[in-house]
């Protein structure tokens, strides 16, 4: 697949549909939105190629097939503060060979919607499978867009055979202008962090997924849990994925923490996230106070009742 710029010039190719006028006007006025809102275009670009792929599945027979997830839920949730992200990742119930997710995306290109200046170049579908520790975990797959003549670079990451609690609801993606918003299965906020804390746990002091931490360190800010919820939301992920849950995290330790906090910096000025702390201890210990109490009582096979707040912590 050729390298994954956001933003660049092309011609040619064979566009599913034609949108020349509404494409330049829709460039334009993105272009405005990115000045007013301090954004770089390219990231503003991103977002609005992928809530068009978006609307485009949700109109798909396939719909009901993909829950949305990853860092572009933080935006579903109308989070305040989010990170770019220029992948799109979804859990899949569908059969996962990446030929036969090829066909599905390949169909959902090809819905037609009211013109919103987005081209797709199905001819440009290509797919890898997604390993971790030499197991199958699911599909990456990769195809082009354009907006006018700059270049969208689309990837796909979806997996498979993860368990959601509470089960996906059906919610609005939001959008950048007026065009028809998807509206598709997500993800709860309860297995989002589940799923992070069980990669902590089994990838141990090899873990370097920055923003793990930086998603439940920014969910446990803003949003209220209530305590038995979030615990069987991480019981079910542990049991599923056959990890031991474990409340001995390295991040408990002062190692693990002086480690990291290269790497933390790194994420943080990549992201460009100049508003969250610079200290990886501040945002280790946000984290640990959260999820060592639920891991405590699930490791004892305790109940556990407590609630979250952001303000006021577990009570």
């Amino acid at each position: 697949m050729p390298g994954r710029s956001w933003y660049t010039a092309i011609s040619g190719g064979s566009p599913v549909k034609e949108a020349k006028n509404v494409a330049a006007s829709v460039r334009q006025r993105l272009l405005n939105l990115s000045k007013a809102e301090n954004r770089p275009f390219t990231e503003v670009l991103q977002y609005y190629g992928m809530e068009r792929f978006l609307y485009r599945l949700s109109q798909s027979r396939y719909a009901d097939r993909f829950i949305l997830k990853g860092a572009l839920m933080l935006r579903v949730w109308q989070s305040p503060q989010h990170r770019p992200t220029m992948d799109i990742d979804l859990l899949g119930h569908a059969e996962n060979s990446p030929e036969k997710i090829e066909a599905q995306v390949r169909e959902i290109l090809a819905v037609e919607v009211d013109s919103d200046g987005v081209l797709f170049y199905p001819e440009t579908i290509s797919s890898e499978e997604i390993t971790q520790e030499a197991e199958y975990s699911g599909v990456r797959v990769f195809f082009r867009g354009t907006l006018d003549t700059a270049r969208i670079n689309f990837q796909l990451d979806i997996g498979f055979g993860d368990s959601v609690y509470p089960a996906p609801r059906k919610s609005s993606f939001p959008t950048l202008l007026e065009h028809p918003a998807p509206s598709m299965f997500c993800y709860s906020r309860e297995s989002a962090i589940a799923e992070k804390l069980e990669a902590m746990v089994k990838h141990g002091y090899l873990n370097s997924r920055m923003k793990d931490f930086f998603d439940i360190w920014l969910l446990s800010r803003q949003f209220s849990f209530e305590g038995p919820v979030l615990a069987e939301a991480l019981s079910r992920t542990f049991k599923q994925r056959g990890t031991t849950v474990s409340a001995d995290l390295p991040v408990t330790e002062d190692r693990f923490i002086t480690e990291k906090q290269i790497q933390w910096s790194a994420f943080r000025r990549r992201m460009k996230l100049e508003y969250i702390p610079a200290s990886f201890e501040q945002i280790a210990q946000v984290v640990l106070d959260f999820l060592i109490p639920v891991v405590t009582a699930l490791s004892h096979e305790s109940l556990f009742s407590m609630q979250w707040t952001p303000a006021h912590g577990w009570q």
